[in-house]
Order: structure tokens, then C-alpha cells, then sequence
């Protein structure tokens, strides 16, 4: 047997591409049983002709317009001109954003399409997240060449934990660690001085972040990697190799990541201005 209920056709109208509207649309229709809602969206609509015709053609349909117009011009003639034609019309952001505006005494920017570029620096930052987390401590050379920037250093500079944090700024990082008994990968010698990053620390302060490194692993502080000797040896190899390599060096040493954090950014802010 057909079902003979009348569906409801509902316009979702916006200056952007209408995910907003579309989907508070969906969520309301699924409390009515979806299926009976039929939606016709109208993105990027930027003029009071667009929205004539849409009204016109809303009224010949009997539907509803649902929208999401943040320019405050086309919001007040798109109420003005449903009012005028009796088409029921909904201002999805609207009355939230008076609220927001006279609670943070702040006026809205009113500009198009600024959740979605929300979207996309979440997503850029997951991405980065995993690249960071895929090419970490070496792993895969291949990533090198497609990382903004590429930490190198000892062990225990603070390689992952700077490369976690430049993620969240929406930065592809991989890091190297330099080892005298490992060549560094072919890789690294392709890239351009300036997007690779030596980080070196004092011997001293080696040693005591490396000895209690050791006592959290239940291990002696008297094993070879803690052993002053040593980490001179590991500082004075990775100092050749950025020397080689003709790369910008930061001494991590007392500093914290956020600090070293900053100095690269800045670094990487001078390098673009200079392209």
C-alpha cells in the first residue's frame, strides 16, 4: 500500500554552502520521520534577486525556507520578503547571534563561510597530528620530503614532544634522531637547509634528563646512554651533521617547548616572507 501523506518541501538557503542549516533541517525532520521531508538546498546565494526568485518559487511550492544568512542586508530582506508572501521562513543563526552579540558585547564579523574554514583547520591539524605521529623518531625517511619542517637532534631534545606541539599549529613534522652509529637517512640531504632544525643541548643538562629517564625505567644510572662521555661523543656527531647539512641550530637547553615552539615558528614565518 502507498503512503499518501503530503511531504513537506523545505529550502535551505545560505551565503555559504548550507551544512549549517541542512543539518539542524535533518535534525528536526528525524523527530517527524525523515521521509517525509524533502530538502532542496540554495548554496552561496549573494543577492536579493537570488532570494526573489527562491521566495517565489517557495511560495508556488507551499515550502518553507530555513536559512543561514549572515550578511545583516540580505537576512532583513529575506524576512521582509517571505513576510510580504506568507512563506514561513526560519533565521537559523539569527536570534543566537543578537544573544552572543549583546552577552560578549561584541559585533559579529558577518562573513560567509567561516564555520567551514573552522572545518578545515580541524582537519588540517588532525592531519598534521598524523603525520607527526607516523613519521616520529625516524621511522619512515620517506615522510622527510613532504614534512614544512623536519626536527634533528640527540635523544631526549625534545624532538617529539615539539613536533606534537607544531601539529596543533597545523604543521607537517617529522624528526630525526642522530645517533654516531646510524647514518642519518639519504633524505635528509635533499631537503632545503631551512626546513630542517637542529636541536642541541648542554652536556650537563643531558645527563640529568637522560639519568632520570633511566630511574623512571627501573634502569641503572650508570648505563651508557646517561654517561657524560657518551652524550659528548652523540652532541659532537649531531653537531657535524647540522653542520653538514647547513641548518638552522636552537640550544634547547632550560628551555621549554613552547619557548622553542615560538623560535621555530618565527623561523618558519621569516623563511616564507623570504620565498
Amino acid at each position: 500500500m502507498e503512503d499518501s501523506r503530503q511531504g513537506q518541501l523545505i529550502y535551505v538557503v545560505s551565503d555559504s554552502i548550507g551544512e549549517t542549516a541542512e543539518l539542524v533541517v535533518r535534525a528536526a525532520a528525524s523527530q517527524f520521520d525523515g521521509h517525509l521531508i524533502d530538502v532542496h538546498k540554495y548554496p552561496y546565494i549573494e543577492d536579493k534577486d537570488a532570494i526573489d526568485e527562491i521566495i517565489a518559487s517557495a511560495k508556488e511550492s507551499k515550502a518553507m525556507i530555513v536559512f543561514t544568512l549572515v550578511i545583516p542586508e540580505l537576512k532583513d530582506y529575506m524576512l521582509q520578503a517571505a513576510h510580504a508572501n506568507k512563506v514561513p521562513v526560519i533565521d537559523v543563526m539569527g536570534p543566537l547571534m543578537v544573544t552572543l552579540q549583546q552577552t560578549l558585547k561584541v559585533k559579529p564579523s558577518n562573513k560567509p563561510g567561516l564555520v567551514r574554514r573552522l572545518d578545515e583547520e580541524y582537519f588540517r591539524r588532525v592531519d598534521a597530528i598524523e603525520f607527526a605521529v607516523k613519521y616520529d623518531d625516524g621511522r619512515d625517511p620517506r615522510g622527510l620530503l613532504r614534512a614544512d619542517v623536519v626536527l634533528i637532534g640527540v635523544s631526549r631534545t625534545s624532538k617529539t614532544p615539539l613536533s606534537m606541539y607544531l601539529a596543533n599549529k597545523r604543521l607537517k613534522v617529522a624528526n630525526v634522531p642522530l645517533v654516531p652509529e646510524v647514518e642519518p637517512p639519504e633524505e635528509l640531504f635533499e631537503l632545503p637547509p631551512e626546513r630542517v632544525i637542529g636541536l642541541t643541548i648542554s652536556g650537563e643538562q643531558l645527563n640529568g634528563i637522560r639519568t632520570e629517564r633511566l630511574k623512571a625505567l627501573g634502569l641503572t644510572a650508570q648505563a651508557n646512554y646517561a654517561a657524560l662521555d657518551r652524550i659528548h661523543q652523540e652532541l659532537q656527531y649531531s653537531q657535524k651533521i647540522m653542520q653538514r647539512l647547513g641548518c638552522p641550530v636552537i640550544d634547547v637547553s632550560n628551555k621549554a617547548v613552547e619557548e622553542t615552539a615560538n623560535i621555530i615558528l618565527e623561523m618558519i614565518r621569516k623563511s616564507r616572507l623570504h620565498k
